[in-house]
């Protein structure tokens, strides 16, 4: 058994936000109250600590099997667990893709035996990603997916989106989708705006994702299967989600941490700022964080996104998009979001917890009988964030050499402490 004394509970299920115990007994909590004894218990001390449900993400890239030179399932969940997160779901653009049962089953597999944390797999919509035919999604759910995606391309036609839908309707399955008009998008680097320009970089015009997040919404309405718009960045796309949300149809959103954090301004010549949707106006970052605040937005995800520091270290236009992310979420959210009183720490704690829960169609919460699955964290531990000291294989990241206040101290997964943040003693 565990004993977690002494912490701030925090359950956005349930509105707690008081100092509790809680008892693990296994893979399972046994007691949530104050002053619980446990004769014979480990104890982990969290006085000055919140304790949280175990963080969620919904969007990560994992890179196995095929591209292990940049991620492996226990590289990527040993830097998930550093970041706090207690599941997280990997997205299907693998080499083989996981479109299908046996891939799905390999996934699972794989991590049973080297992941840190609960690895959730996310199927592909279509055969190979490539827009054409359905994938296996029936035999896929089977063998332990989550949700369908062609994430890293758009799921190519409204038509194909219907059939999608209308399957994932019926199996209970999330629909997700990278927004994206390629036509577009076709051969941009970054935002179209005055920093492209300045820079001589190709621009993606917000149109480019708000466009497509429309034709979703509308076959959404259509099928009244389940819509989850992946890593939202654009006013224009939000916009679509709240009408979709205000008319009855089943759209769900997310936003990553440096899309709610940096803008197309920050851009320079160095590709750890390269991402795809590319990083965003300041009026659409603020309309980002509006909407993190207003529930519009339903989750926090870190589109973790690693690459081999070759392929990386190119000219801009030639290097592929995505940053690292696990490690400096939490961290993020407490900066950009929690510090300067954008929203509460309840709500942040939500963002991460049971929002993406319910976009899973799961619960999330501290109660008896549920998974003990736990993330503590301080609001107050400065640290500077090292991307060389990571466990990820990529340092891909802008945030390098940047120093936080707050940081997760400790993930706990079915019961089990899988990582925790070593302090030094005070003098």
């Amino acid at each position: 058994m565990l004993l977690i004394k002494n912490g701030r509970v925090l359950d956005p299920a349930s509105r707690t936000d008081a100092s509790l115990d809680v008892l693990l007994d296994g893979e399972r909590v046994a007691q949530v109250g104050a002053n619980i004894a446990a004769p014979g218990a480990e104890i982990f001390d969290a006085e000055g600590l919140v304790v949280a449900p175990g963080f969620i993400d919904l969007h990560c890239h994992l890179r196995e099997p095929g591209q292990e030179m940049s991620e492996t399932i226990e590289t990527g969940t040993r830097a998930a667990a550093r970041g706090g997160f207690t599941a997280v779901c990997c997205m299907p653009n693998t080499q083989p893709v996981n479109d299908s049962a046996s891939v799905t089953r390999g996934i699972v597999e794989r991590a049973a035996g080297v992941a840190s944390v609960r690895v959730w797999p996310i199927g592909a919509a279509s055969v190979g990603s490539q827009g054409e035919a359905l994938a296996e999604i029936a035999a896929m759910k089977d063998a332990g997916i989550v949700g369908v995606s062609d994430d890293g391309k758009p799921i190519a036609t409204a038509r194909l989106m219907r059939q999608v839908m209308d399957y994932c309707r019926a199996l209970d399955l999330p629909a997700i989708d990278h927004c994206e008009d390629p036509s577009l998008f076709a051969g941009g680097v970054m935002r179209e705006g005055p920093t492209s320009i300045r820079l001589g970089l190709k621009g993606i015009p917000a149109q480019s994702e708000s466009i497509c997040a429309g034709r979703d919404v509308e076959v959404a309405a259509l099928t009244g299967a389940r819509l989850h718009i992946a890593h939202l960045s654009t006013l224009g796309s939000l916009e679509y989600v709240r009408f979709a949300k205000k008319s009855g149809v089943r759209v769900t959103c997310e936003v990553t941490p440096h899309h709610f954090t940096l803008t197309d301004e920050d851009v320079r010549y160095d590709t750890n700022y390269k991402m795809n949707p590319p990083l965003v106006s300041r009026a659409d970052r603020e309309a980002l964080i509006q909407g993190l605040a207003d529930g519009s937005v339903d989750a926090i995800a870190t589109d973790h996104a690693p690459h081999h520091p070759g392929s990386k270290d190119v000219e801009f236009d030639r290097a592929p998009f995505g940053i690292t992310g696990f490690e400096t979420a939490l961290a993020l959210g407490l900066s950009g979001l929690v510090q300067p009183g954008k929203i509460s720490l309840m709500r942040l704690v939500e963002l991460f917890t049971t929002g993406p829960a319910r976009v899973l169609g799961m619960e999330r919460k501290i109660a008896a009988g549920e998974p003990a699955d736990f993330t503590i964290f301080s609001v107050d531990h400065t640290w500077t964030f090292h991307a060389a000291d990571s466990p990820s294989k990529s340092r891909n990241t802008p945030f390098d050499g940047r120093t936080f206040r707050g940081a997760p101290m400790a993930t706990i997964v079915a019961g089990r402490i899988v990582y925790r943040r070593e302090v030094a003693a005070r003098a």
